[in-house]
């Protein structure tokens, strides 16, 4: 069978921050998991880079790993630090923000078809 979450380790313990990096200048994702009905994704901002607004078809839960984001919701700001999570509540307007560089574990589930 093939694995459900993939580029990275199995059966192993590992620092889940280093397995994506920073790069000037750009936001650098690595796809874990992608099923109709969730995803996962690991995420580094460089410091000023961000994703604009928009909205995802499923609730959004953003845990930030490293440095500190803002991440607005429905129009309202949100600083968020290593070590807290925010949701991004399903068809509300979010946009992503690097304060400082950050990196960020992005789990979306999506309701049953």
């Amino acid at each position: 069978m093939e694995p459900l979450i993939k580029n990275i380790p199995h059966a192993q313990v590992f620092a889940l921050s280093g397995q994506v990096d920073y790069q000037p200048g750009k936001v650098v994702s690595l796809t874990l998991a992608q099923q109709p009905g969730a995803g996962i994704t690991l995420f580094a901002f460089d410091e000023g880079e961000g994703i604009s607004t928009h909205a995802a078809g499923g609730d959004a839960m953003a845990a930030v790993l490293e440095g500190t984001a803002q991440i607005t919701i429905d129009g309202i700001p949100h600083t968020v630090n290593a070590g807290e999570a925010i949701i991004m509540p399903a068809g509300i307007p979010h946009a992503v923000q690097a304060v400082t560089r950050f990196k960020m574990y992005l789990v979306v589930v999506k309701a049953a078809s």
